[in-house]
């Protein structure tokens, strides 16, 4: 039988640490090996016994769960799995906490805290496993540089490169996004290179409610096209990012000569709400050849057939490759399915899309 998972539960709530022990250990396949009430003890507690994973409260003593994940992250990367409230503020904090390397985050719920744990066993336990296998990196030293980190410094870049080239064609291109465990930093990476007239960009991120919307406004701040959740209904405009809104399904329609979103309550596909097969099969109906696809890293094998689809119907798709990846499970299924025309490393995907959509402008120029 192999090795289990060897779990350290870090919360300041007792009934917490109880609940989420009583879980890992019902599982064959992991342990909690120990548990601390705050960073501190947590600390010495990973040198001693070193974990696989740990699951890390956000609002602990003594020291805050992101600036102890910080300091993890940068002296000792390992796989965290952070349990964080379902509030507007704790939504901006687990979006700074995957941003420092946290694997994967589950919404802890604000009441009834013992049947909504238990409610959320499978979820958490998933989440374990995904982390126990992730590819988990050193924080950047840049993060906490003057430039505003990693995004910013990375937008201004892009700018000189790219801007202004690609607006003849806006109109009727269209990137699509799909990603899952890993993908807020990955979208991060591809969308603060994206110039100002880009074309339109949908997105899906595996993602429940309540933690789009400031994923969005993260985005927003970085980059220099437009990042906001989708609206149901809306104009689908170049120079814009749309995101799904967690709990949703998304997909693209055409009204007349433009596209439009539709947001949607329809039901889980491949187990996932907003689910990227959904997105991706009506960009193969919909935009055909006029669409490129974008596979990130993400577990599992949602929207690998539907990006084949895309492919058959004329989109031109690149996927991240393995290396870069912090789970590699859906790039697998998409370049299994014959969906890749490029497998690449995460930071040249923009730079190809922007060098492909910069030769079709230079050819309809030439043309006319």
């Amino acid at each position: 039988m192999s090795r289990k998972i060897r779990v350290i539960v870090v919360d300041d709530s007792a009934l917490v640490r109880s609940l989420l022990s009583e879980i890992i250990n019902r599982q064959r396949d992991m342990e909690c090996i120990g548990t601390a009430n705050d960073p501190l003890v947590a600390r010495e507690m990973i040198r001693e016994l070193n974990p696989d994973v740990i699951t890390l409260d956000v609002e602990m003593p003594r020291m805050d769960g992101i600036d102890f994940l910080g300091r993890l992250m940068r002296l000792r990367p390992m796989p965290v799995v952070m349990i964080s409230t379902l509030t507007e503020r704790g939504a901006e904090v687990t979006m700074k906490a995957l941003e420092l390397g946290a694997v994967d985050f589950v919404a802890k719920p604000r009441v009834g805290l013992a049947s909504g744990l238990n409610d959320l066993a499978a979820q958490i336990v998933d989440k374990i496993r995904v982390a126990a296998v992730a590819q988990v990196r050193r924080a950047p030293a840049r993060e906490n540089t003057p430039s505003g980190g990693a995004g910013g410094s990375a937008g201004v870049a892009a700018a000189p490169t790219a801007s202004a080239l690609l607006g003849r064609l806006s109109t009727e291109k269209l990137i699509c996004i799909g990603a899952s465990t890993g993908g807020t930093e990955a979208i991060k990476e591809v969308l603060v290179q994206m110039p100002a007239d880009s074309p339109a960009i949908v997105i899906t991120q595996h993602m429940p409610p309540g933690f789009t919307t400031s994923f969005a406004a993260r985005l927003n701040g970085l980059c220099q096209i437009t990042v906001k959740e989708a609206l149901n209904g809306e104009r689908i405009l170049p120079g814009h990012a749309y995101i799904a809104p967690g709990g949703t399904q998304f997909h693209v329609a055409r009204s007349g000569a433009n596209y439009v979103a539709v947001v949607d309550d329809g039901p889980p596909v491949n187990r996932h709400k907003p689910s990227v097969e959904v997105l991706f099969k009506s960009a193969a109906a919909v935009v055909g050849r006029n669409a490129f696809g974008i596979m990130l890293t993400g577990m599992g094998n949602d929207g690998a057939a539907a990006m084949r689809e895309m492919k058959d119907a004329g989109s031109y798709n690149y996927v991240q490759d393995e290396a870069t990846c912090i789970v590699f499970g859906m790039p697998r299924e998409a370049i299994a399915h014959g969906a890749a025309d490029e497998v690449l490393p995460l930071g040249q995907i923009a730079s190809a899309l922007i060098a492909r959509l910069r030769g079709a402008t230079d050819r309809l120029h030439h043309r006319i």
